[in-house]
């Protein structure tokens, strides 16, 4: 078996721990210019909601893009009755553009 990295072993562990609460799961992706999240149902195995600064064609300051984008996916959360999450933050840390993803998604509505 192959060793796994820091940021796998990170990744892994924040996820398990998020799966373990039987909620559907909001998972952040984090790249150098965009952020992209998505709400799943570990139980099917299906994306229900998925959002990012690059569908919704944002510029600007990336931590105000990303606060933007937590507000527009809980909007699309909510219209599908979606109200209770539970946040994966995956590898990163709770921060910048991670934290301000999910204080938009919780002005928008969605509780975690």
């Amino acid at each position: 078996m192959a060793r796994l990295t820091a940021y796998e072993r990170r990744k892994f562990r924040v996820r398990n721990r998020v799966k373990r609460t039987g909620r559907l799961r909001l998972s952040v992706f984090r790249s150098l210019n965009h952020i992209y999240a998505q709400i799943i149902d570990d139980e099917k195995g299906e994306t229900l909601v998925a959002e990012s600064s690059l569908a919704l064609k944002l510029k600007g300051n990336k931590t105000e893009v990303a606060r933007q984008v937590g507000r527009a996916l809980a909007e699309k959360a909510i219209a599908k009755g979606i109200k209770q999450v539970a946040f994966d933050r995956g590898p990163y840390k709770y921060h910048g553009r991670v934290k301000a993803l999910a204080e938009g998604a919780r002005e928008g509505g969605l509780e975690f």
